[in-house]
């Protein structure tokens, strides 16, 4: 009998046997951590320098969304070409979608281009996912948007202290509202944990669950389309392929939205470091 179709290498993300088959007596290779490690390009796990392949879609990704907008604003026109008006329905629906909705005109323009950085270079990461020989979500690493998710909060509690100072950004993160009598105290160690602790916590793990998710259903049907071309399994590969192709069309559509999330989520923290105490 044939030996479980698991690579002996665990850091691939498709491991299993080309000639691995169901009926043949080989395991089903189900994904699992393994297909999210990948090994090193340059270095090692133990020296400083570590480049790997999550590393490379995320600097693939940045020149690429840096090239786009270079090349469709490098020298703008009155009346835009093709390039130039796709650049300016984002950038615009970002500013006026987004930004001027929850922050309001006068506020968030200052915020408009970090925003859209972020809408940009999240919806990149996210879209490596379903670009062959890629085919990795960069967000499915909680690195990534655990550090985009650090920057929204750095700046968030230092607008909050240099609108309110330090009494009026204590009140801001605790709820502080003395009508709650004897509970405030509670609800203030209550708000004080969300604000602080949870809302940065959540805000970077709602991106990495579902790309990571949506990466290990589609790695799942594609993996068992292959696993079932075996006799009476060839129908249930039909069925999973076609799974593939639903997953990734349903991808598309959760890749834009978790990015949209992330900067409305991005918004509405700044509003509410701007926004007076009451």
């Amino acid at each position: 009998m044939k030996e479980p179709a698991v690579s002996a290498d665990p850091t691939q993300v498709l491991a299993f046997e080309t000639d691995c088959h169901i009926f043949d007596g080989c395991g089903f290779p189900a994904p699992g951590l393994h297909s999210f490690l990948f090994e090193p390009l340059v270095g090692d796990a133990d020296s400083s320098v570590y480049f790997n392949k999550t590393m490379l879609l995320a600097l693939l990704g940045s020149v690429i969304v840096v090239g786009f907008f270079w090349a469709a604003f490098r020298k703008p026109k009155v009346v835009p070409g093709k390039l130039q008006m796709v650049a300016e329905a984002g950038y615009d629906f970002i500013r006026r979608g987004v930004v001027y909705e929850t922050i309001g005109k006068k506020e968030g323009e200052k915020y408009v281009p970090l925003v859209v950085s972020l809408f940009f270079f999240i919806w990149m990461m996210n879209l490596w996912s379903i670009i062959p020989v890629a085919q990795f979500p960069v967000t499915s690493i909680i690195a990534y948007p655990a550090v985009l998710a650090l920057i929204v909060y750095i700046l968030w509690v230092s607008l909050t202290f240099k609108r309110h100072g330090f009494v009026g950004a204590f009140k801001n993160f605790t709820g502080y509202d003395k009508s709650l009598g004897p509970v405030l105290p509670l609800a203030m160690f209550i708000e004080f944990l969300s604000n602080l602790l949870v809302r940065p916590f959540t805000h970077a793990v709602r991106l990495f669950a579902n790309m990571f998710a949506g990466h290990t259903l589609l790695l799942l049907f594609t993996i068992a389309s292959w696993y079932l071309l075996n006799g009476i399994g060839i129908a249930y590969a039909g069925v999973s392929f076609i799974m593939v192709l639903v997953m990734t069309a349903f991808e598309l559509f959760i890749q834009a939205l978790q990015a949209y999330v992330f900067v409305l989520l991005t918004c509405t923290f700044i509003q509410g470091a701007l926004a007076e105490h009451h």
